[in-house]
């Protein structure tokens, strides 16, 4: 660990490291935290204290897409310690390894958990999704929006326009079909909340595309915040910065995530999961009751701005 980090997580810098598409959080160097939070005491000096569920979500049920790993994964698990009942999470065949484990750290926590196989670049997959969830679960309170990817091109004149396409299938345009099919499901007092990015509202030279997708992604969300307010249904946005996932060496050289985050702002970083599921909670949770068409921006000081 450099010495200029002050942090309780031994894994908080990655090392030099490569993947491919879609990434693995199992074959992640170090391995990711899902569910230590750091805390502080009155010195200043960090320690990690495991999540404990207070009943916020107490026989709710929740659909999480790209819940095998990263966000996604923590957000799951957190959600079964606050007392969900059923959670539904959506995977890609390269990844079997990563929702194995993920399906099991939310059973061990509480929740009954429904894996399913899906592209959700295919319409037919949105609508399956969401079946598969009401024949296991019979409802549904909570829709996370958070499967993406990323390619990274440093020259638009270079940017392959397939990618570009197949990004937005599968960040912007999934997304409102699996809510499209998840709506007639949701009643008064539901929540959906929709990952976005730290790069839709600071930009990224070198994902054009993906931070535009994550810039349509809040317009969504505020646009649909305003038809469904009338409903009581809630939909908020997270736009997390630097977290450490699988995402990263998936879409970068392994030189470039030796030491990863190192100099983000606040504490020197990028974050981990479990340090972004908790706002996933709060947004699913009666605590954001009177909080809709909202972002909440969990990057580390990487970009201060209205959302």
């Amino acid at each position: 660990m450099s010495q200029d980090i002050v942090t309780a997580y031994q894994n908080a810098l990655p090392e030099k490291q490569s993947q491919e598409l879609p990434g693995r959080d199992k074959d992640m160097s170090p391995h990711l935290e899902y569910t230590k939070q750091e805390y502080w005491d009155d010195n200043g000096k960090p320690h990690l204290v495991e999540y404990q569920g207070t009943g916020k979500l107490k026989g709710k049920t929740a659909i999480i897409t790209g819940g095998d790993s990263g966000i996604g994964r923590s957000a799951a698990i957190l959600f079964s310690r606050e007392g969900a009942s059923g959670i539904t999470i959506t995977y890609l065949p390269e990844e079997e390894a990563d929702v194995k484990d993920a399906k099991k750290m939310i059973e061990d926590s509480g929740a009954k958990c429904n894996i399913i196989c899906l592209d959700l670049m295919e319409e037919s997959s949105c609508k399956q999704l969401v079946e598969s969830h009401i024949q296991n679960f019979g409802k549904l309170n909570i829709l996370v929006n958070n499967a993406s990817k990323q390619i990274m091109c440093k020259d638009l004149a270079e940017i392959d326009l397939g990618n570009v396409n197949s990004t937005f299938q599968s960040n912007i345009l999934q997304m409102i079909a699996v809510t499209k099919f998840a709506l007639p499901h949701l009643k008064r007092g539901a929540s959906i909340i929709n990952t976005t990015s730290v790069t839709a509202y600071a930009g990224s030279p070198s994902l054009i595309d993906y931070s535009s997708t994550k810039g349509a992604i809040a317009s969504f969300t505020r646009s649909l915040a305003a038809q469904l307010a009338s409903k009581g249904i809630r939909v908020n946005g997270v736009a997390p910065g630097p977290i450490v996932t699988a995402l990263q060496p998936a879409s970068r050289d392994a030189d470039n995530m030796d030491e990863w985050g190192k100099g983000t702002p606040l504490h020197g970083r990028a974050g981990q999961p479990a340090e972004a599921g908790p706002t996933y909670v709060y947004l699913a949770s009666s605590d954001s009751n009177i909080m809709t068409g909202q972002v909440i921006h969990i990057n580390s000081g990487q970009h201060f701005g209205g959302s």
